[in-house]
């Protein structure tokens, strides 16, 4: 059994370098490396924007209990903080976005393109803790930049819903998901770990030519053996949905992030 927080890891990985670090250092968010918002083409800029602090050299994410929805229109009450390494979309009224999530998504506002992070293979790790709500979920995921439409799959690093949660063990979900990327076919796993969640552990996942290789705390628990063949960006996020919450979790509810990592290795990937 995983008891107790997994210690970070050291910043150096034999055979790579380090192309992006963020131990979240400063008082404030680093927007050379994140867009503070999600998604925000689908709603604007005002409702997508995150409650967060950093704390003792962490982010910390929340969920508020005055926190509007963040896209009512498209996405009912879900309730999000989430931050990203690009941004992309069409033209006010057209349905050229990111993550069209949803058939009736219509661009709300429009946007500047950015792209601070978006890497095409790589080694990529965090060490968080998830907070346990029977309403909320985490997740740190990939998506496409999108300027072509088809290069829209997702690589989901990780996701831990709370109601999935005990303190002795954890059901943690990973995958790939087409979307509009027709090279790709759904492929999603859920595991069982005997870990708690609620206390740091290290989630990470090595994206090659050939596939992706998922690990939790240092330990390789999936492979899926098919790859997006583009860029990427990254996506941090928490979600809450309505409903009751049995667990009776107060407010703020934190997803905390201890740092996230990039690396390449040393010799390239073979078929790059």
């Amino acid at each position: 059994m995983t008891s107790g927080d997994i210690p970070a890891n050291p910043l150096d990985k034999p055979g790579y370098w380090l192309e992006f670090n963020d131990e979240f250092e400063s008082d404030q968010l680093n927007l050379d490396r994140w867009v503070p918002y999600y998604l925000p083409h689908w709603s604007s800029r005002e409702q997508s924007t995150p409650r967060y602090a950093i704390q003792n050299n962490m982010l910390v994410l929340k969920i508020e209990e005055d926190q509007p929805p963040w896209c009512p229109e498209f996405n009912g009450d879900v309730k999000c903080s989430s931050i990203q390494t690009g941004l992309f979309a069409g033209a006010v009224g057209s349905n050229e976005g990111q993550h069209l999530f949803n058939e009736a998504c219509i661009v709300r506002e429009a946007q500047t393109t950015r792209r601070t992070y978006t890497p095409q293979y790589g080694y990529f790790e965090t060490r968080m803790k998830v907070v346990q709500s029977n309403l909320n979920m985490v997740a740190l995921w990939m998506i496409g930049f999108e300027e072509m439409p088809q290069e829209s799959g997702e690589i989901l690093i990780f996701e831990v819903f709370g109601d999935q949660m005990t303190p002795t063990s954890t059901e943690v979900r990973c995958g790939i998901h087409p979307w509009g990327d027709e090279s790709l076919t759904d492929e999603f796993y859920r595991y069982t770990l005997p870990m708690n969640a609620a206390q740091f552990h290290i989630y990470a996942v090595e994206w090659q030519p050939t596939g992706v290789d998922f690990y939790v705390d240092n330990v390789k628990r999936r492979t899926i053996r098919q790859s997006p063949a583009y860029p990427m960006q990254f996506m941090l996020s928490m979600y809450e949905f309505p409903g009751e919450d049995e667990q009776r979790v107060g407010y703020p509810r934190q997803f905390i992030v201890d740092y996230f990592r990039g690396y390449q290795p040393m010799d390239g990937y073979s078929g790059v």
